[in-house]
């Protein structure tokens, strides 16, 4: 471990920071600009630019100008140091088998959908997750999002009673998978959660995932998903969380908006008092759910 000093340690000890050298190294050509960075992140361009310039002092990335637009690539002399602080890439792989995830899905869900519905919602969900761009994880993401809307139209169908939570924000990586968190640890399986974005980001925030372990909470493999007709219909309370007018309205469920500050770019101080926030709302909702009081 010769290659890894305090200084470097110190500096991708930040996650959002560790985040950036990985999407800068995992990017086509092993490039980015703070543009796509802010966008993949959730955070404003200027918090990025102030994590790249850390990042700069330390002589990991180098800033490269071509014409007006300025891209970031990891430093060459300092690539070993980032594989011994970061790990290695994921090496590539050739393009997934969806002939064998339609065949474990539809063997999962013979005698209630067809080969041919489960196909059509997996090529769906491919598409909504891909929408925004390079979609990480993407087969094991598509069969797990796909396997959660047929479980919701068999719930439509069935009326099976269990209670059915959906959170709904912007981007399903903070607001909504806070709450989610803390209603499936307070819950376990008395109550479905799901969780949904009218513009979903490309992975739930660093900042959230800490907030949420620091109380004894994992969001598991949860990821962003996009607003679904299923998923509503499924929902026995929908919670929005500043997405507007993009959750569809159906009779029979209640709706609740609650009014919270957006995590986006904020500290972490900040972010733990949303999370408590929100934590008081589901401890408040959970006994109307399940009829029992919360502690």
């Amino acid at each position: 471990m010769d290659s890894v000093d305090a200084p470097a340690l110190a500096v991708l000890a930040d996650p959002t920071r560790a985040r950036i050298v990985q999407l800068i190294r995992d990017a086509a050509g092993g490039r980015a600009m703070v543009s796509r960075l802010a966008e993949q992140l959730g955070l404003r361009q200027p918090t990025v630019s102030h994590h790249m310039a850390a990042l700069r002092a330390e002589g990991l990335v180098v800033r490269e100008p071509e014409g007006r637009r300025v891209w970031y690539s990891i430093n060459p002399d300092e690539a070993d140091r980032v594989t011994a602080l970061l790990g290695a890439p994921a090496l590539a792989t050739d393009e997934p088998d969806w002939e064998r995830v339609v065949d474990d899905l539809a063997a999962r869900y013979q005698g209630v959908f067809s080969r041919e519905t489960v196909a059509r919602y997996l090529n769906d969900s491919r598409a909504l997750l891909a929408a925004r761009g390079t979609a990480p994880l993407l087969a094991s993401r598509a069969a797990t999002f796909t396997a959660s809307r047929l479980d919701d139209l068999h719930r439509t169908d069935e009326s099976v009673g269990t209670p059915s939570v959906l959170f709904v924000c912007v981007q399903n990586a903070g607001r909504s998978q806070l709450a989610a968190g803390i209603l499936r640890q307070l819950a376990g399986d008395k109550v479905i959660v799901r969780t949904a974005g009218s513009a979903p980001a490309a992975e739930v925030r660093s900042a959230i995932v800490t907030a949420l372990d620091e109380i004894g909470v994992t969001i598991g493999g949860e990821f962003p998903k996009p607003l679904t007709d299923e998923a509503v219909r499924a929902a026995d309370v929908v919670v929005t969380m500043g997405c507007g007018d993009a959750c569809p309205v159906y009779p029979g469920r209640r709706y609740l908006d609650w009014d919270l500050a957006d995590p986006v770019g904020q500290p972490l101080s900040v972010i733990r008092s949303i999370r408590d926030d929100i934590d008081l709302r589901v401890r408040a909702l959970l006994p109307e759910l399940i009829g029992i009081t919360a502690t």
